[in-house]
């Protein structure tokens, strides 16, 4: 299976960590072949033109969520999406969480402080990442607090879900942006994103954005 698009981003993250914690092997490539020049291949399976999209055989598609409940069906153990009820709403509503609300704040910050001056060379919106940081972030991060289990738990259930892996792949963002969360405001968030992203389905690929990063660093 080929997957298209880059690990820096959060939904693509996503997919990867979710399929290491599967034992899939996903072999992923680029979204093009130039600069402002995205591949047929990738266009094929993402009319769109948005990135993650897969390509198993002839079957394509594309969309972080939709291509991880494809993959859960295709391979079911270990289970990442719970099947019961109400663990499983949980586990969809904490994916819808991570891919809109906490998603967009970060993407505000990591665009216009790295992707516009790093890679498409012209200035970022310093006044829209810092007023996303300043006002968006706080009550994201305030909601997490009230609900990210103490000590080894997780989101839902007594193991790793979807709702674990969605949450902690934009963080990975914060990181790569330094961008400090309050140690006496946020501690249980935290120490419970640190956990999860020191997974081996996380870790390795962060491993790899941060040395691709220090390259292309001003």
């Amino acid at each position: 299976m080929i997957l298209y698009g880059s690990s820096l981003s959060p939904f693509v993250r996503k997919v990867l960590a979710f399929a290491g914690e599967k034992g899939i092997e996903l072999e992923v490539q680029p979204t093009g072949v130039a600069p402002g020049q995205q591949s047929d291949a990738f266009l094929a399976a993402s009319p769109f033109r948005k990135m993650p999209a897969l390509a198993d055989g002839d079957f394509t598609l594309c969309d972080s969520s939709a291509i991880v409940h494809y993959l859960e069906a295709k391979y079911p153990e270990p289970a990442l999406i719970p099947g019961e009820a109400q663990a499983r709403g949980r586990t969809i509503w904490f994916d819808e969480y991570a891919d809109t609300v906490l998603f967009e704040c970060g993407r505000k910050i990591f665009f216009n402080r790295i992707v516009a001056p790093r890679f498409l060379k012209r200035p970022g919106d310093q006044e829209a990442a810092d007023r996303a940081e300043r006002e968006e972030l706080p009550p994201l991060l305030a909601y997490l607090e009230r609900v990210v289990p103490d000590g080894d738990g997780y989101l839902v259930g007594d193991g790793l879900t979807l709702a674990d892996i969605s949450v902690a792949s934009p963080f990975a963002n914060f990181r790569h942006l330094e961008l400090s969360l309050d140690p006496e405001r946020y501690p249980r968030t935290i120490a419970y994103v640190e956990r999860i992203l020191a997974r081996p389905s996380f870790a390795a690929w962060i491993d790899r954005e941060t040395a691709f990063l220090a390259r292309t660093a001003p």
